[in-house]
């Protein structure tokens, strides 16, 4: 794997640190069957000595952890989120790590999602952008905005409220 340019990459045995022009993330890589991650120059390389199915299936799963953590610290990831409502308009507000959602559906009750890491919300009217570096921390924190406002028990064709995971960059 070729590394982007204004990537540093540090590998100290199953530890793994990205720093990059937004952030640093660091990782703890589970390494089986004789596996060894390798910088030359700008090339990666994860090898292992096993050559069965498995081995190599996990070559590919550290190269693309690593491969992510190389986009985030470059790029960042991003999930563009509507609210949507029909009846009873919905309030949304971030308070520390928590997302709270007001009168949805009408019900006094609050809904709370976690803010996962250093992921940032923003709100905008209708829009909820939450971007971070890290993408596992970006998408559980928008799969929970999007679970919080999950309606059980309503036919769902006709309560479309919630919301909702739009784009994803």
């Amino acid at each position: 794997m070729k590394l982007p340019e204004g990537i540093s990459l540090e590998i100290n045995a199953n530890k793994v640190k990205v720093s990059g022009e937004k952030g640093e993330l660091k990782r703890e890589v589970k390494l089986y069957y004789g596996m060894k991650i390798q910088k030359e120059d700008d090339k990666l390389k994860v090898i292992s000595e096993s050559d069965d199915r498995k081995a190599k299936a996990l070559v590919g799963t550290v190269a693309a952890h690593i491969r992510n953590m190389a986009k985030g610290v470059t790029k960042g990831y991003t999930y563009h989120m509507k609210i949507v409502y029909s009846h009873f308009p919905v309030t949304v507000k971030v308070e520390g790590s928590k997302f709270i959602v007001q009168n949805f559906l009408g019900a006094r009750t609050l809904r709370t999602a976690k803010i996962v890491g250093d992921t940032k919300v923003e709100i905008n009217g209708q829009d909820v952008t939450v971007a971070g570096i890290d993408p596992e921390d970006t998408g559980q924190t928008a799969g929970n905005i999007e679970l919080a406002t999950r309606i059980v028990g309503f036919d769902r064709r006709r309560f479309n409220d919630g919301i909702y995971i739009g784009k994803k960059e």
